[in-house]
């Protein structure tokens, strides 16, 4: 299980406008937990769809590859936007295999787009710390 899961999730839950946030195994589909509110049409179904899009972006020759090799991850985030909402899919490389993200949606008048990718940014990189390959020294 991914460290501090439930911290994580409620750390995200805190950003202004908020309204649900998933960690998900975009191999799988499978929801690891969630907090909030569910998408539309339930977690589960909100998790498989997410983790579609997120399998189309990281098996995507258009999205990972590049002329620069920063070796970091290929792909950071993915936004979408609707009339109501914004959809945040933020990539965990280090955990479980470079296979989870966390998935946080707002509203999209009481949310603030650029403050909400910086947040899940940080916790992206919170989780992934216990992952992380040591350093040999």
């Amino acid at each position: 299980m991914v460290p501090g899961i439930d911290v994580t999730l409620l750390e995200a839950m805190s950003v202004p406008g908020a309204r649900g946030a998933t960690i998900v195994d975009w191999t799988c589909g499978f929801a690891l937990d969630t907090a909030g509110e569910a998408a539309q049409g339930g977690v589960e179904s909100a998790a498989g769809d997410t983790a579609e899009l997120a399998r189309i972006v990281m098996e995507s020759a258009v999205f990972t590859a590049g002329p620069e090799d920063s070796g970091g991850p290929p792909v950071e985030d993915v936004i979408v936007t609707t009339g109501s909402t914004y959809h945040l899919i933020r990539f965990v490389p280090d955990a479980l295999d470079g296979a989870v993200f966390l998935h946080l949606w707002l509203d999209r008048d009481a949310g603030n787009l650029a403050l909400a990718r910086r947040r899940l940014q940080s916790l992206a990189e919170e989780m992934a710390r216990p992952f992380a390959p040591q350093g040999s020294g």
